[in-house]
């Protein structure tokens, strides 16, 4: 079986590397760009702060700073009308998953045409999007590298996931300094949505030797730096070792994929505007203990990675014994015990089951469920 690897084409990592991310984007020949971000960065200067940068070095930039945390296709239309009224030649995402997400449909949209809806499913688009530098400010999604974008659908109510080569951003900049004094809550559950994409694409049936090894890694740097970076927001090693471990996540399911956890968890993003993250936490040792009937001794290594005397261990101890590492994890990290403190509600399992099926047709799960088998899982975590 062949595989592809997908990667931005330079990705800049450590302490003051958005310098080098301006010295970038002028050596490319950019004049123009439109900042994509959220109020709240644009509130405490984050923006203002690239934006002088980006001054400095004869590029004028427009921002849009109205992307919402489950980023909508009102949020991408939106950008896309300041992008034209300023004539923008490149885009930058600021931010974390939802500035990312936003600013690919805005830049996928800039170039195709149409709507982002149009894009819905993997390599819908015949052009490669206006080129996108991404700066990260959060260690989790992995949005700033991958080829993934979900955008709601406001009217349907669920996250359209959008796979594709050309929304692979040009360039990712990961400078831990734009990461210190993050909110704990935000730390914890970007850092959890880390470790989900790391095991997902762990226990994947497109897993590769090249995904493997990131993944294990990332999953010991997160067990290793995650409860210091929620605890000490301004410890700067936790937060640069957390914004590799998130980054090698991302290159693991940008080309392993990803599975159930994460078809769930649109679900209860696009219905409930819920956090990402959070869901993903809550229902991944759920997920896993049903995917541990087939691939035990791969949980077995996600037990190993975090930290777990596995020696005298069966496959099957093992994978248990990850589950309760995962767990505990969470509850460290102050991650909700179950989805019904989140708000969801019982009754509508059976229409989350049936959207997480149709959006799991993309992904990589190691065990096929049944509907019935989903709406279990979702009882089980909430």
């Amino acid at each position: 079986m062949t595989s592809a690897f997908f990667i931005p084409t330079v990705n800049l990592m450590g302490a003051g590397c958005l310098v080098d991310a301006a010295d970038a984007i002028k050596s490319h020949g950019f004049k123009n760009g439109l900042i994509v971000t959220d109020k709240v960065l644009n509130e405490i200067g984050i923006v203002e702060k690239v934006a002088a940068l980006l001054t400095e070095r004869d590029v004028q930039t427009a921002v849009f700073d109205g992307t919402q945390p489950n980023p909508t296709i009102g949020n991408v239309e939106a950008g896309l009308a300041i992008l034209k009224e300023n004539g923008c030649d490149f885009v930058i995402s600021l931010g974390g998953g939802s500035p990312h997400d936003c600013a690919k449909g805005i830049a996928l949209v800039a170039t195709n045409g149409g709507n982002i809806g149009d894009y819905e499913g993997v390599d819908q688009s015949a052009k490669a999007q206006l080129p996108l530098i991404a700066i990260n400010t959060t260690a989790g999604t992995a949005s700033e590298m991958t080829r993934f974008c979900i955008i709601t659908d406001e009217a349907r109510h669920i996250k359209m996931a959008i796979v594709d080569k050309n929304t692979t951003p040009l360039i990712s900049v990961n400078d831990p300094e734009l990461m210190l004094a993050k909110p704990a809550s935000l730390t914890a559950a970007t850092g959890m949505d880390a470790l989900t994409h790391a095991v997902e694409a762990y226990v994947s049936t497109a897993a590769s030797p090249i995904t493997d090894a990131v993944a294990i890694k990332a999953i010991e740097l997160i067990q290793a730096n995650l409860r210091t970076a929620v605890n000490d927001g301004q410890n700067l090693v936790a937060r640069e070792q957390m914004a590799y471990a998130q980054f090698m996540a991302g290159m693991a399911f940008n080309n392993a994929s990803l599975g159930y956890v994460h078809a769930m968890a649109h679900q209860l993003g696009g219905f409930y505007d819920l956090p990402h993250g959070v869901c993903n936490a809550i229902l991944l040792p759920h997920v896993q203990r049903y995917n541990a009937q087939v691939c035990p001794s791969r949980l077995r290594d996600v037990a190993k990675a975090m930290g777990v005397n596995v020696e005298a261990l069966s496959p099957e101890e093992g994978a248990e014994a990850a589950l309760n590492a995962i767990q505990e994890l969470s509850k460290d990290v102050g991650i909700p015990a179950g989805l019904e403190v989140l708000g969801a509600k019982a009754d509508d399992i059976p229409v989350l089951a049936d959207n997480a099926l149709k959006d799991a047709c993309g992904f990589t799960n190691p065990k096929q469920a049944t509907h019935e088998e989903i709406c279990e899982i979702f009882r089980n975590a909430m």
